[in-house]
């Protein structure tokens, strides 16, 4: 007799991430160019689908909102690449917004070694997921984003299970058309069709996943006041070049020296905001700071704030 195929076959062909892509069929005989000119028309395909779920992100954005807000935090749940996605996001956040690293982490199958190195079948394991939430004291005031290129990954729906079961907000992202039977918060399902080279969901998967994250945690930030004009104001100088970059800021906010801004920052304690709020209202940093916990950490309301 021939030997039944697995039901998970069937359900990993019908996937539209793991089908052969029409438009790159000719790459084993093709130039290296054109290798990769199509592989950029196909990048360029990405930015439309996530386009189409803006809706859908804009209720995540809401809930990040929410839940920070409320003392929570957001955990990103993945594994391969869109685990190391998560772990990415979750890492850029506090040098560019001054997030505690406790505020954005990532939750990686196969744990921190994953990152580095693919560790294959660490996405089947779903007592790991479980396991991870409960160490990490995930409670109902957090958001647990689950990312999933293909819209299987065990690991990645039982966080979300295990998620919903404790009373978490949930947002479930993936890289195929909106999947039936995911019970989650938010689902964003940002549709890019067949990979340039089939199932290889390290390509348009990964680089619509990163978007996605982008938007979420940088609207988030914008949505708690992290952002004045269009500038990172809460940024932690742990470098050098961000402390020239808050100078700079200070400078393009404000319209002063560099003398100025310098001599204003460190008057600040180092901070962007309390600099700002400094030269543009004229007041101590006493006052400064005053004005911005009224404001709720806002600029833009602080300034508009009346001068003592």
């Amino acid at each position: 007799m021939p030997k039944k195929r697995p039901a998970i076959f069937d359900e990993i062909a019908a996937l539209p991430t793991e089908s052969i892509n029409p438009r790159t069929v000719a790459f084993d005989r093709s130039s290296t160019l054109s290798v990769l000119k199509m592989i950029n028309r196909e990048d360029h395909l990405v930015a439309p689908a996530v386009r189409r779920q803006l809706p859908a992100i804009a209720r995540a954005v809401d809930l990040v909102v929410a839940s920070i807000e409320a003392g929570g935090r957001v955990f990103y749940v993945g594994a391969g690449t869109s685990g190391r996605m998560g772990v990415l996001d979750a890492a850029e956040c506090p040098p560019t917004f001054g997030t505690p690293p406790h505020l954005f982490q990532g939750i990686m199958a196969g744990g921190r070694d994953a990152v580095f190195r693919a560790k294959e079948g660490v996405e089947d394991r779903t007592g790991e997921a479980r396991r991870a939430l409960a160490r990490k004291g995930v409670g109902p005031e957090d958001v647990v984003i689950g990312l999933a290129a293909c819209r299987r990954t065990p690991f990645v729906l039982a966080a979300l299970e295990k998620a919903r079961g404790i009373g978490a907000s949930t947002v479930y992202v993936t890289c195929n058309p909106e999947p039936s039977g995911i019970d989650a918060d938010v689902v964003i399902a940002v549709d890019v069709g067949p990979e340039a080279v089939m199932g290889s969901t390290r390509m348009k998967c990964g680089t619509a996943e990163k978007m996605v994250l982008n938007m979420i945690s940088t609207a988030s930030m914008v949505r708690l006041g992290k952002v004045y004009r269009n500038m990172m104001v809460d940024l932690m100088a742990t470098s050098e070049k961000l402390r020239q970059r808050s100078v700079r800021v200070i400078m393009l906010a404000t319209e002063c020296s560099y003398e100025d801004a310098a001599k204003t920052l460190k008057r600040a304690g180092g901070s962007v905001k309390t600099a700002i709020v400094m030269v543009l209202k004229g007041v101590r940093k006493r006052e400064a700071v005053r004005l911005l916990d009224r404001a709720g950490g806002f600029v833009r309301k602080a300034l508009e704030e009346p001068k003592p």
